[in-house]
């Protein structure tokens, strides 16, 4: 078990990409609803390609097979790598063990959800969602690969027209929405309007220490010290698998966890481990 360490480090979330923030039910008192989409949030890990090849959020590589990537285009996506519904672990183990020639990847798909920079490459008039999207659309007409998909953009047209669709992809095993001003270009950092909907808030920190577990737990890890963006270190010790207890994330990793609000002291309320960053 690794050595239980206090260190503080400054963090950087992102390598210059979009990133979702959380819905707020007020937030549409102010913004007009009906210039937003939504589309289905896939539980999949974020895929980067630049136009040759594929990475992380991290920045990391991402070693995909070539009849995959083949007939890929020569601009940037954005978009997950996807399996299906509670599928996140094993795309997650697939990307991590950098195997192209593993046969799961047949049951990929790279799910886009935005083409970055079509509006300064193809010289938009209107530099919109829909548009960006179109580049890839007209694209795939001449140059077909069946592991890319555009994912569906639905204008919003009213707040029970939200609700509903919210309600029909949890039913149906979803994670939840994602929801876009479709008149806003790219952009290369957290997002006033772009957000996603969930049935719980979920957030970054980084591993900065561990405590000894008790009982049980007894050499293992017990929880995990995470240091929050605001600088406050929380411990999170829910949601962690023996597994997870046994060999925990590195000293310094992005982890992702889920929580129930804020306290009085604006710390997250009943945090629980759900996965290391990619």
């Amino acid at each position: 078990m690794r050595k239980i360490v206090f260190l503080i480090f400054f963090i950087s979330y992102s390598n210059a990409i979009l990133l979702f923030d959380t819905y707020d039910e007020n937030f549409f008192d102010k913004e007009d609803i009906k210039t937003y989409v939504m589309s289905e949030k896939l539980d999949g890990v974020r895929g980067i390609w630049d136009g040759k090849t594929f990475k992380t959020r991290k920045n990391n590589p991402i070693f995909a097979p070539l009849f995959f990537t083949q007939n890929f285009p020569n601009f940037a996506l954005d978009g997950e790598l996807w399996i299906q519904r509670k599928s996140f672990d094993e795309i997650s183990a697939l990307i991590r063990t950098n195997e192209a020639n593993n046969t799961l990847w047949k049951q990929v798909t790279y799910n886009v959800f935005d083409v970055p920079n079509a509006c300064e490459e193809f010289k938009l008039k209107e530099c919109t969602l829909l548009n960006r999207l179109e580049i890839l659309q007209e694209y795939l007409k001449k140059y077909s690969n069946a592991y890319i998909r555009i994912i569906p953009q639905v204008f919003i047209k009213d707040k029970k027209h939200l609700n509903d669709y919210y309600k029909n992809v949890l039913k149906n095993d979803g994670e939840g929405l994602i929801i876009r001003k479709n008149s806003m270009p790219y952009e290369n950092k957290r997002s006033n309007f772009s957000l996603k909907l969930k049935p719980f808030f979920d957030d970054e920190c980084k591993v900065v220490g561990y405590i000894k577990g008790k009982g049980k737990y007894e050499n293992k890890i017990g929880a995990l010290l995470c240091e929050l963006s605001s600088t406050k270190v929380i411990k999170i010790g829910s949601g962690l698998k023996d597994s997870d207890r046994e060999n925990p994330p590195k000293i310094g990793s992005i982890i992702t966890y889920k929580f129930n609000g804020l306290t009085k002291n604006s710390l997250p309320r009943f945090p629980v481990f759900l996965r290391v960053r990619e």
